[in-house]
């Protein structure tokens, strides 16, 4: 079997340039192809995975089937490329730091000084080494940071080694780089690419293709300048332009720049005929809607959109899947504590998950809103557990109802630690983590939204639905919806009745993708287009009423 080829993907001048969403298009367009492609992230902090890390600093932490906890890049690349992530697709710093300093504790390197070159840079070339299965083709591994960070030095050296060790052919580097307008000026300045690259030349790395951000269109004259400034050939100077309307739009430009073919013929790889009209469907229900509905999502970290990414993809899908525009309110929760009128004026509600008190009080009134007022509701991991302690509280009179994780000394403790995390201390990777299944119960909402009988889900969670309280809760009209395999878990509960109110332990947004909407994200969606144009039918009838 060949050896796969591996694409580097580096940023230069200021994070958040989107390398994540670019080597996502670009895996995407190679897939198309016909190559097998898999994919890496390698970040340089120190946390040995992002579990324990601020949703304010580090955004949502995506779960793999497999439990790992990492990057939301990771998102990214499963939902674009559809390809299947796991522990080898992620890496840190911490992670890799940790290896070397067991095998160094274990014996390892007896007789050796352990140094950063050649110890830590011979662990992470193990690990993205690691990423490539015998039936993969392409490896792309993206260096998270800016070439001009002190902590991705390492990555970059191990990269730079990597490349020289493959040979000619066999891999290349993309480096990913801002080319800032400047209105004051009028003018689209080059220079900070200028400078990104230089600071790669000299640590060694010479990028093969540029691609190069811009609100603005580049001219001739700035790919011509770029390229000789950056000893870069000028038909791999490749524009990115911002898109205007969705992220799903970014592998057909890509695919107009032809950043596809040019890799393939750097990796001396055929160029295949392309095949991916999956993706122009998608497309065009993005960016040719013919419907609009609006949905509230109730959290504790909505000024950071990245802390719901998948929440909110999942939902745009869900809207590509109904021809329809589906409008997020992002609404922190304890914005709510002086009352939920403004959900009124909402066609659903999202309450997602989380931990830590702050907040839940604010989300449970939010629950109880949308249950006393029809209003179609998903709630996720902490949101299930609101829609339990809600219904405990104000339909069976519990008062003091609650999860132990917000009131040890509650009575009625609907919602408590799983039984196998007590005595846990640790804190990183310690959750139930990964894909577990569910068994679905019949002639419910839930099972009418899959059509299966058996489905597998990601979870991230420590508390859950107390045994002691189901039968109770049952009998007071909460259907017990899913059940892990044993029956011991309460994995999904709804409410009859109503066209959608559904509560589920597990994290549906992880599975989602814009050709394959999530089940529960797609019926919430079409209950809230539902109740939207039920809304504005009865308003016209109204106002036509007044008019005669």
């Amino acid at each position: 079997m060949a050896m796969a080829k591996y694409i580097f993907i580096t940023g230069g001048v200021v994070s958040s340039l989107g390398k994540g969403i670019t080597s996502a298009s670009l895996a995407l367009l190679l897939k198309s192809r016909g190559y097998r492609v898999a994919m890496q992230k390698l970040d340089p902090y120190l946390n040995v995975d992002p579990g324990t890390m601020s949703p304010y600093q580090h955004g949502e932490v995506f779960v793999t089937d497999d439990g790992t906890e990492t990057d939301l890049d990771l998102g990214h690349y499963e939902r674009f490329a559809g390809v299947s992530c796991g522990r080898h697709s992620n890496y840190t710093s911490g992670r890799i730091y940790s290896n070397v300093i067991a095998r160094e504790r274990a014996g390892g390197y007896l007789g050796a000084t352990v140094q950063v070159i050649p110890h830590i840079t011979d662990e992470i070339k193990l690990a993205m080494r690691s990423a490539a299965a015998d039936d993969i083709d392409i490896v792309i591994c993206e260096i998270g940071g800016t070439a001009g960070d002190i902590e991705s030095q390492p990555f970059l050296e191990a990269a730079r080694q990597f490349k020289l060790e493959a040979g000619a052919g066999n891999a290349l580097f993309i480096h990913l780089t801002l080319v800032p307008y400047l209105r004051a000026a009028g003018e689209l300045k080059t220079k900070p690419s200028q400078q990104s690259v230089g600071i790669l030349r000299n640590i060694g790395i010479m990028p093969d293709v540029l691609v190069c951000r811009t609100e603005v269109s580049m001219g001739v004259e700035h790919r011509r300048k770029i390229a000789m400034f950056c000893n870069v050939p000028e038909d791999l100077v490749i524009e990115e332009k911002d898109v205007a309307n969705s992220i799903y739009e970014v592998p057909s430009e890509l695919a107009a720049q032809q950043l596809d073919t040019k890799v393939l013929e750097v990796l001396r790889l055929p160029v295949h005929e392309i095949h991916h009209s999956d993706w122009d469907g998608v497309l065009q229900r993005v960016l040719h809607p013919r419907r609009r509905c609006r949905i509230a999502l109730v959290g504790k970290y909505v000024e950071c959109r990245d802390a719901y990414k998948s929440v909110y993809e999942a939902l745009s899908h869900a809207g590509i899947a109904s021809y329809a525009k589906v409008e997020v309110e992002m609404i922190e929760a304890e914005e709510l504590a002086g009352g939920c009128e403004r959900l009124g004026a909402v066609d659903g509600v999202i309450v997602p998950g989380g931990f830590g008190q702050r907040g839940v009080e604010c989300k449970l009134a939010a629950v109880r809103y949308a249950r006393e007022n029809g209003v179609p509701l998903l709630g996720i991991c902490l949101g299930m557990q609101c829609i339990v302690i809600e219904y405990a509280r104000n339909v069976l009179g519990w008062e003091d109802a609650d999860s132990t994780e917000f009131n040890e000394a509650t009575t009625h403790p609907v919602i408590d630690l799983l039984p196998e995390q007590r005595g846990i201390t640790a804190k990183g990777g310690t959750m139930r983590l990964g894909a577990y299944p569910c068994l679905l119960r019949p002639n419910t909402v839930s099972a009418s939204c899959y059509g299966e009988e058996e489905i597998s889900e990601r979870h991230r969670h420590r508390y859950e639905f107390n045994n002691l309280f189901r039968e109770d809760l049952s009998n007071a009209g909460l259907v017990i919806a899913g059940v892990s395999r044993d029956q011991r878990l309460v994995e999904i509960v709804e409410l009859p009745g109503r066209p959608f109110f559904v509560g589920c332990q597990f994290h549906p947004e992880f599975k989602s993708r814009p050709i394959a909407a999530h089940p529960l994200f797609q019926g919430l969606v079409t209950a809230a287009l539902e109740r939207h144009y039920a809304d504005r039918g009865a308003n016209r009838e109204t106002v036509h009423a007044k008019a005669q």
